[in-house]
């Protein structure tokens, strides 16, 4: 009788100890499947965190952009303008500018250049001029 319920125990405890094994082995490739998820997510935030640093210095550099092609657009539209008021007349039928001119109308640059600020002691430059 002692001998049966010592393996009955005997039994028990190997039952036990391989329900033990298997909740472990389990509980391993979990953890290697959150391991994996774990390293993912890090590389995916790295990466993330790579492009987002980038974006300051890119918005800078279209900020930088943007004032250059509002130059470029209001000089000329400038342009554009002193040739409506100011040029030979077969320029000043083939000029659409940015903005309507009208007769006499006061040519302002915002940019500081002083090619094309208004001087009046200065006449449009001649074509060959241009071409250089």
């Amino acid at each position: 009788m002692y001998r049966e319920w010592e393996e009955d125990n005997v039994q028990k405890m190997s039952k036990r100890q391989e329900e033990i094994e298997n909740k472990i082995d389990v509980t391993d490739a979990l953890a290697a499947k959150l391991l994996q998820r774990f390293n993912y997510s890090v590389s995916a935030m790295k990466t993330s965190s790579q492009h987002l640093s980038e974006v300051h210095s890119l918005q800078v550099e279209i900020g930088e952009l943007k004032g250059r092609l509002t130059e470029v657009i209001s000089n000329c539209d400038a342009l554009c303008r002193r040739i409506c008021v100011e040029g030979p007349e077969s320029l000043r039928s083939s000029i659409k500018p940015f903005s309507v001119c009208t007769t006499g109308q006061e040519i302002q640059s915002s940019s500081s250049s002083s090619d094309l600020q208004r001087d009046p002691d200065r006449s449009l430059p001649s074509a060959e001029a241009r071409l250089d």
